[in-house]
């Protein structure tokens, strides 16, 4: 509820308006359970894990090659 209240404040504040319904919720090392409980409490969708925020791979690990893949390419194309 908390952090529904921040985004309405958000909204007062600036004059923006958060589509709720468009909006999706994703969690990284959090139960399930909880995560659900909290989409709809904040009228969310849920997101898959892993998956991509600005062009970077979230949730996925690190230490593994194939998760910098997309990272890598996308600066490889851009040097050439």
């Amino acid at each position: 509820m908390i952090i529904k209240s921040i985004l309405r404040y958000f909204e007062l504040a600036l004059g923006l308006k958060i589509n709720f319904h468009k909006s999706k919720l994703g969690g990284v090392r959090i139960k399930e359970d909880e995560l659900q409980i909290s989409a709809n409490i904040l009228n969310h969708g849920l997101m898959n894990v892993p998956f991509k925020y600005l062009g970077i791979c979230v949730g996925g690990n690190p230490r593994r090659k194939t998760f910098w893949e997309p990272a890598v390419n996308k600066i490889k194309n851009k040097l050439t």
